[in-house]
């Protein structure tokens, strides 16, 4: 008889000890902060990315430079992890497109977010491909009037345009890098 109670007593107790456990975890989450839309998470990368290798859904990390606050209380710690991907590249062409990179977050500190996108743009071609191919043809005037007169000056600025072409075509690539430890503010939209 004393056997069975001290067995029911036993099965109460960690029943009790279940359900005391279940409600701490329930009040926890009720309790836990998440990082509200409208937050700035300033960011510093581990990688560094080029709109020349980079590809759509890659992922990048960092870490947090400074404290995400809310109401007074601290949801997010400097150097915390922070996660992000790619979300558009564009690869530079030749005369014309620089290259892009977008980012996005992903998470902090493990907690799953909806950030705006950083966005950035690699030099326009215009100025360097003007400098080359008018460069190009002046030169091939000048080459041209020495050796022919009026119509050698011409047929050198043709030939001297197409060969200033030709080298804005070679050198003219450019494309976007965001170097490691580059800093990006993104500003938080939701969280999952």
């Amino acid at each position: 008889m004393r056997f069975r109670r001290y067995m029911v007593r036993k099965s109460v107790i960690r029943k009790s000890m279940m359900l005391a456990m279940l409600l701490m975890i329930a009040a926890s989450r009720a309790f836990a902060v998440s990082i509200p839309a409208g937050s700035h998470a300033t960011v510093r990368i581990n990688t560094s990315l080029s709109s020349a290798t980079a590809h759509k859904e890659e992922a990048w990390s960092g870490t947090l430079t400074s404290d995400i606050v809310s109401n007074g209380k601290v949801v997010a710690k400097a150097g915390a992890p922070v996660k992000g991907k790619v979300t558009y590249v564009n690869r530079s062409g030749r005369l014309h497109k620089p290259g892009a990179l977008t980012l996005r977050l992903t998470s902090i500190n493990g907690e799953a977010v909806y950030s705006s996108r950083v966005s950035r743009q690699g030099k326009s071609h215009t100025k360097s491909n003007v400098t080359k191919i008018g460069g190009g043809a002046g030169a091939g005037a000048l080459i041209g009037a020495l050796a022919g007169g009026g119509k050698g000056a011409a047929i050198g600025a043709g030939a001297g345009a197409a060969a200033g072409t030709g080298v804005a075509a070679v050198t003219g690539k450019q494309e976007v890098r965001i170097p490691a430890e580059s800093v990006l503010t993104f500003t938080i939209t939701g969280s999952k």
